[in-house]
C-alpha cells in the first residue's frame, strides 16, 4: 500500500510539471502571420497556434482577411468550428456566392457547421478568425476554378 500511496504522490507531484512544459501563450503580438495559406484567395494571412492543420489531430489557428475578402463556395472534410475576434464575418451556405444571402458573424460570434455543408464567406473589415477543429483540414471549392491552387502560374 505504501509503494502505491508514493508513486500515486509521485504522479500528482509530476504532473503540473508535465503540464507546465506543454503551457503556450499567445499575446495579440506574439501571433507569427505569414502569407496564405494557399486554399485561399491572395491578400489572407494565417497562424498556426497549437498542432498542425494539415496532419491528423486537434489544431487552432488563426486567418486575417482584408476588409471585402471573399471565399467562394467550398466544403470542409470535417466540422469547421470558427470564432470570429475581430471584424465581421460573413457566412452564406450553398453552392453559389451571394453576398445579400449570408449572416453576420460580429466580433466574439462563435459558429460551426457540419463537413460537407457548401458554404461561403466574406469580410466587412480587418477580420481576425480562429478555427480550431481535427485535421488534416483542407478546402474544397465547389468550383474548381474558384480554388487560388488551379491558378495558372
Amino acid at each position: 500500500m505504501k509503494r502505491v500511496l508514493s508513486f500515486l504522490a509521485s504522479v500528482v507531484v509530476a504532473m503540473p510539471l508535465a503540464l507546465a512544459q506543454e503551457m503556450n501563450f499567445y499575446a495579440p503580438a506574439d501571433v507569427q502571420w505569414k502569407p496564405g495559406p494557399g486554399s485561399l484567395p491572395a491578400g489572407a494571412k494565417f497562424a498556426v497556434l497549437n498542432g498542425d492543420p494539415t496532419k491528423e489531430g486537434p489544431f487552432v489557428m488563426r486567418l486575417w482577411l482584408p476588409d471585402g475578402f471573399k471565399i467562394q463556395p467550398h466544403t470542409h472534410p470535417q466540422v469547421e468550428r470558427i470564432t470570429v475576434i475581430s471584424g465581421t464575418f460573413n457566412l452564406g451556405m450553398g453552392d453559389k456566392f451571394d453576398q445579400a444571402a449570408t449572416r453576420e458573424m460580429p466580433t466574439g460570434a462563435f459558429g460551426y457547421w457540419p463537413a460537407g455543408m457548401q458554404h461561403f464567406a466574406w469580410a466587412r473589415g480587418d477580420t481576425v478568425l480562429q478555427l480550431h477543429g481535427v485535421g488534416p483540414w483542407t478546402i474544397t471549392y465547389v468550383n474548381p476554378a474558384d480554388d487560388p491552387r488551379n491558378a495558372k502560374k
